[in-house]
């Protein structure tokens, strides 16, 4: 497998607002309901032998522990950590107590330092594990700025402390970043957002880059094994689109390269999941080297469906109307 390996050094890099380097292209960790812990971990161990040196985790995905082991390995082989961009997320109901969650994945991924940690969803809301998607909890809200204020000053804190290096939002919108960035001592260096050529959101992208915040982008083939809760009659599949199709047919390679490709030349970093190694490994290659054209590049860019594939509806509050309200598609949000 030697032959499969890539040189991390040839993987661009994207500059962040404090002069921090990230890779263009991360390993995501979310099993969804498809694989097992032990099956991410596995891949988590194998990708760093390809070259994969960001890693994409979450509390909230249950396997941290999992992949701490991988990550010692990962360490033991001669990789030092300083070459690793290991991120993690606090979960919706630990809005009241980051730092002590923050600690707890330090310690189940065996690490002093996470260099993102983003801020989940930018609500309380939260579900149980493995819910269908018409479960509701009664305690869900509306977003409320006083309380994403409050809990953004605890990741404020764990930079302050060194426990983390960057932090990041994640499922935002743009009047909920406009909102918000006004009153935050510690910017967001990233936002993770859902990216993919079916949902390009590029008012969304083009407002973070504007205002210097990386765009990560989860689901950046469509993810075809997310839950099938997250999963309506209407979603675009993304490498069925003829668009996509063409240009994969041009290139030699499967539609899923193509989607990668996109995303990495329009400046997003995406996080691509599998447990498969020659998947992986392709996932890794496709950043550097044979590029679409500009032609092709603006294919893709004019076939944007406005398809949002993680619509969220297991946070709803009582009394919202459906999904769209988590999303400010009026243009508004509550305060």
């Amino acid at each position: 497998m030697s032959n499969t390996k890539i040189s991390p050094q040839s993987v661009p890099q994207r500059t962040l607002y404090t002069g921090a380097k990230m890779p263009c292209i991360g390993m995501g960790t979310f099993g969804s309901d498809r694989f097992s812990h032990e099956d991410v971990a596995a891949a988590v161990e194998g990708a760093a032998e390809v070259g994969f040196r960001l890693f994409d985790c979450a509390s909230v995905y249950g396997n941290e522990d999992k992949i701490g082991e991988s990550f010692k390995r990962i360490m033991d082989s001669g990789i030092k950590r300083e070459e690793l961009f290991i991120q993690s997320k606090v979960w919706n109901d630990k809005h009241k107590e980051v730092v002590a969650s923050c600690k707890q994945t330090l310690k189940d991924l065996g690490l002093d330092y996470l260099d993102m940690y983003y801020l989940h969803w930018p609500f309380p809301n939260y579900h149980a594990p493995g819910c269908d998607g018409d479960s509701r909890n009664p305690d869900s809200r509306p977003f409320s700025l006083d309380e994403f204020l409050s809990t953004w000053t605890q990741l404020e804190q764990l930079v302050d402390d060194g426990l983390v290096r960057h932090i990041g939002t994640s499922n935002m919108t743009v009047p909920k970043m406009e909102a918000v960035l006004p009153h935050l001592r510690i910017q967001p260096a990233a936002n993770e957002m859902e990216l993919h050529p079916s949902f390009q959101q590029p008012e969304l992208f083009e407002y973070c880059v504007k205002h210097n915040i990386q765009p990560v982008a989860f689901c950046p083939i469509g993810s075809p094994t997310r839950p099938d809760r997250d999963k309506t009659p209407d979603d675009v599949a993304d490498i069925e689109m003829p668009e996509i199709v063409e240009i994969a047919k041009a290139h030699n390679v499967h539609p899923a390269v193509i989607c990668l490709k996109w995303a990495v030349q329009r400046g997003q970093v995406p996080i691509p999941f599998s447990i498969y190694r020659e998947q992986y490994t392709s996932n890794l290659r496709c950043a550097i080297e044979d590029p679409l054209t500009d032609n092709e590049m603006k294919m893709i860019a004019s076939a944007n469906k406005n398809c949002r594939l993680i619509k969220g509806q297991v946070f709803l509050w009582p009394g919202a109307t459906d999904w769209q309200d988590l999303w400010d598609l009026d243009g508004t949000i509550t305060k």
